[in-house]
């Protein structure tokens, strides 16, 4: 280095081994960059050195030289790394973990585009292919990676599935925020039981209090099953509130359909009277999450409508491109009566609608989704609003019911008349439980309603996926609480 008039010129760095080199490559070089498997596919720091840490993923060994495929889960491909015979006598298995330093160089494979020409291979993690679950070019079918949920997420089916359940929670966050939603946190640990069928969890002290008051809150705690009944506390200071997260019900199931822990996506509105309100925000935050999914996860979503779910993208589409119909309950149960198929569960007016119901409704309305509205008074809670004058009584409540699933969201306009709402946990003998409930309407009410979303039964949807444990990182369901 020297000085040149006002310009500071370098030849690089010395070398400490040949300090009268100003440039020396044998031994000395940058410290390599360390770049994603995503980047690297998309040609960033191409020519450059670089730094590669993940998963081998496959492994085919040559005469003079190792292929293998290294995937760090940011990309549903993977990054051929090519390594000379003579680089070392020990090369990465199928399911090691490695970090591999080299150059990044355009690949001649037109399937490609680019490769890892490596020069330091690093076994981070030895894997037995022997013994791993997980076989090379082998296709394994949902039900058996459920056997291994600390594992799973090594396979391109589930890893998929994560990177589109990130970007859904992301879509959803999204609409909810550019349509001037407040998010809020409500609690897990509740008192009250929002849904009122009883598949509570009861929240209990491992180690019990020396009091004679065995609650550690006092009172009888539970794991929340909807976080409806704290955003309508907050929707008497906010117009437009909403929030995302697990909920839990004890329902003694081992169907496809059901978990004992899940995810919701719960909004409540203010200022509202109209069914109609609750539907458009339902259809529009559907639309788009969905379209934001298809954009940011083009691949994943390829992955599972091609080789898991043939034939779905067509039913999505569908969706997306035509408006979401609107028939009352009573509608729905003259279309079931008229049907010619034989129901296992009651089609009378009063009945709940059962997922054969749901799925059949769904198909005789073009296999697209339907709101159901106006169900009988008696099947909804009792904060579910009265319509009062229609010949049937019947409350201002709304379901989604779209194709392969049945009942995706379920909401309805809240109870604002104090008088009707006080009656209602009078006859249910509820009234000093809630007797907060009831405050809400003495200072200041308004109109209002609202509604969840089951965000597993969303992915469900869109995917194709048949059960509801293969969208969720850890399913837990009756009988079943791995890890």
């Amino acid at each position: 280095m020297f000085r040149a008039g006002f310009k500071t010129l370098s030849f690089g760095p010395r070398c400490s081994l040949s300090p009268g080199l100003s440039d020396c490559r044998h031994h000395c070089r940058k410290t390599p960059t360390k770049v994603r498997v995503s980047d690297a596919l998309s040609g960033e720091a191409l020519g450059g050195d670089v730094t590669v840490q993940g998963w081998v993923r496959s492994v085919r060994p040559q005469k003079e030289n190792l292929f293998f495929h290294v995937n760090d889960g940011s990309s549903l491909q993977s990054l051929q790394v090519v390594a000379s015979s003579s680089l070392n006598n020990t090369f990465p298995t199928f399911g090691s973990a490695v970090e591999v330093r080299g150059v990044l160089k355009k690949s001649p494979h037109p399937k490609q585009p680019f490769e890892l020409e490596a020069e330091e291979i690093e076994i981070v993690g030895e894997c037995n292919p022997v013994d791993f679950p997980f076989k090379v070019k082998k296709k394994h079918s949902p039900d058996y990676l459920r056997q291994f949920p600390h594992l799973r997420c090594r396979t391109n089916f589930f890893s998929s599935l994560l990177r589109i359940r990130s970007e859904a929670t992301a879509a959803i966050h999204s609409y909810f925020k550019e349509q001037g939603f407040l998010q809020i946190h409500t609690p897990v640990i509740t008192s009250n039981d929002c849904e009122g069928a009883g598949e509570l969890f009861q929240v209990e002290a491992t180690c019990p209090q020396e009091s004679e008051d065995r609650n550690f809150f006092s009172v009888p705690a539970y794991l929340t099953v909807s976080g409806q009944l704290h955003l309508e506390v907050m929707s008497g200071g906010f117009s437009r509130l909403y929030t995302f997260g697990p909920t839990f019900r004890a329902e003694n199931s081992q169907s496809r359909r059901h978990l004992a822990e899940f995810y919701m996506v719960e909004a409540e509105i203010s200022f509202t009277q109209s069914v109609e309100d609750l539907t458009k925000v339902m259809e529009d935050m559907f639309r788009s999450a969905t379209e934001q999914v298809w954009a940011q996860c083009a691949e994943d979503v390829d992955l599972f409508h091609k080789h898991v779910t043939p034939g779905h993208r067509e039913t999505v589409e569908a969706m997306l491109k035509n408006k979401f119909t609107a028939i009352s309950y009573s509608d729905a149960i003259d279309i079931l009566q008229r049907s010619s198929e034989d129901f296992v569960f009651s089609t009378d007016w009063g009945c709940d609608l059962q997922t054969e119901h749901e799925k059949y409704l769904v198909k005789h309305c073009g296999n697209l989704p339907i709101f159901v509205t106006d169900y009988p008074y008696d099947l909804k809670p009792f904060y579910a609003r009265d319509n009062r004058g229609h010949p049937q009584h019947t409350a201002a409540a709304v379901d989604l019911l779209v194709p392969g699933v049945g009942e995706l969201c379920g909401g309805s306009l809240r109870e604002e008349r104090l008088d009707l709402l006080t009656a209602r946990l009078e006859a249910a003998g509820l009234e000093d439980t809630y007797s907060w409930y009831l405050d809400l309407r003495r200072f200041g009410s308004v109109p209002h309603g609202g509604f969840g979303m089951g965000f597993e039964r969303y992915l469900q949807c869109i995917l194709g996926i048949d059960n509801i444990k293969d969208v969720i990182p850890f399913p837990r369901f009756s009988h079943s609480c791995l890890l």
